[in-house]
């Protein structure tokens, strides 16, 4: 039994690509090994900025003779039906057989499929994994036609330790890949498997993305630890930093803490969005800290402390931009920003954001008048009323993502009442809690199922668009939470 070992380098792969990558190659090959006969025992995959790569472990070194019997038509059938039966199997007439069973006689055929070199099997599949590869955006470069997610650069494809002769998108297999773009110089010859991973590592490369993670996540603690702070969990953008990074290096960095003024969220998501930063928690009140842990792809020669200054000076403009929003919509009260929801169009026919606002208005004191008829259906409709406003503002307009949350800040600040600012921040979780928040997200969410619905458009099993099935299923633990029950006909 064999190793292989594929790896495809190429320029930067986008790391939101990586996990999916994984799986398609693993996929692929076992699709292309499939149909020869081949099974791997077992297949790990790896991924870096620069590399997709596969080892496939306990491979046989040659294909099976296989021996197929296939029945074919009536001994006393037509000449053409023979005919056809013949072309299906490439052999002639003398070679076919007839046999006698309980339905009549018929001929037959035993087709024998001699074994198969799997180096052979592994030159015709690279070409036709990288050809078929199912990148969700990929491109052109050059004068060729091939596409691949960036430029592809290389090959590696060892059988055993040695070379499977391929060609993929005009670039030839060998035995050469690349290190570390600043920390390597100059070709790394891979002698199989068994060597891939110790001579990346040499060449300042960590290819198991599990490993990079773990790195990122245990140091980025560790940090924290040490400076009597906490880092606020965020898994998806640990694996987001290990897809960046070939030799991660977390690095501790501080902002100026009259940014803290800006409110968390904010903070939070400029570091995360913009930066890739971890944000950081007094270990002792669980308050955001004014610091950060930004990932290096590199170990630098100054312990890092150029790259730190670099990414506060970056992270300083990005909140100043932050709090220079979150200062000029405070300066006017949330409702005043209501008449440019007016300009805003909701859908194609179903007007703009203004008048979708009015209707969630009515239905929310009507469903507040209903079944919630102990609390005042005035505050539902003055909820319902501001809900959308946010989206007017300066600070939603550059961080989508904030909206509703930000729309709770503005309403806290103009005033509003505590149910109001309540239902503002909650209607587009899952299960708001409480009366008036539950009026607002289930009026808010039963218009826009009716809206599309009444038109026609609908989700199906590949698609769901303006997120409608988020929307009913939103619908039910908001009422569990509440224990509510409504008749959604009415």
């Amino acid at each position: 039994m064999a190793d292989f070992l594929l790896e495809l380098l190429s320029e930067e792969i986008p790391a939101r690509m990586q996990a999916r990558a994984r799986a398609d190659l693993a996929r692929l090959f076992t699709e292309r090994l499939a149909e020869a006969g081949l099974k791997a025992e077992r297949i790990e995959t790896f991924s870096t900025p620069r590399r997709l790569a596969l080892i496939a472990h306990g491979l046989p070194l040659a294909t099976e003779s296989v021996s197929e019997e296939r029945r074919g038509p009536r001994a006393d059938a037509p000449a053409q039906a023979v005919e056809g039966f013949l072309r299906s199997t490439g052999l002639g007439r003398d070679q076919l057989e007839e046999r006698e069973d309980a339905k009549g006689r018929f001929l037959y055929v035993v087709i024998e499929k001699p074994g198969q070199a799997t180096a052979a099997v592994l030159a015709d599949a690279v070409p036709a994994i990288v050809r078929d590869f199912p990148w969700p955006k990929s491109m052109r470069w050059g004068s060729g036609t091939a596409r691949w997610v960036r430029p592809l650069q290389g090959i590696v494809a060892l059988l055993d330790g040695e070379l499977v002769e391929c060609e993929a998108a005009g670039v030839q297999a060998g035995y050469a890949t690349a290190g570390h773009r600043f920390l390597h110089h100059g070709p790394i010859t891979i002698g199989g498997a068994d060597d891939y991973a110790v001579k990346l590592r040499a060449g300042h490369v960590i290819v198991d993305h599990e490993e990079r993670a773990a790195i990122i996540r245990d140091s980025a603690a560790t940090l924290a630890t040490g400076a009597g702070l906490a880092v606020v969990p965020d898994e998806g953008l640990v694996e987001e930093n290990a897809g960046l990074t070939e030799w991660p290096v977390p690095l501790l960095g501080r902002f100026d803490p009259a940014f803290l003024a800006v409110p968390r969220e904010v903070i939070q998501l400029t570091m995360r969005v913009n930066q890739k930063y971890f944000a950081l928690s007094d270990a002792a009140t669980g308050k955001l800290a004014p610091n950060f842990i930004c990932v290096a792809n590199l170990a630098a020669s100054d312990g890092g402390q150029a790259i730190v200054a670099g990414n506060e000076r970056v992270l300083s403009a990005r909140l100043s931009d932050a709090k220079f929003f979150w200062e000029q919509d405070l300066k006017a009260p949330l409702d005043s920003y209501l008449p440019k929801l007016e300009s805003m169009l909701f859908y194609e026919g179903m007007g703009s954001l203004r008048e979708k606002t009015d209707r969630i208005a009515a239905l929310s004191a009507h469903i507040c008048r209903a079944y919630f008829p102990e609390r005042d259906p005035a505050t539902a409709e003055r909820a319902a009323l501001l809900a959308k406003a946010d989206l007017a503002t300066g600070m939603v307009g550059e961080f989508p993502e904030l909206q509703g949350v930000m729309g709770g800040y503005y309403a806290e600040a103009a005033g509003e009442k505590p149910g109001t600012v309540s239902a503002i921040s909650q209607q587009y979780q899952p299960a708001a809690e409480g009366c008036i928040p539950a009026c607002v997200a289930l009026a808010d969410r039963i218009d826009t199922l009716v809206a599309f619905f009444s038109r026609g458009i609908k989700p199906t099993g590949s698609k769901g668009p303006f997120a409608l099935r988020r929307a009913a299923l939103y619908t039910i633990p908001t009422l569990l939470a509440n224990g509510t029950r409504l008749s959604l006909r009415a």
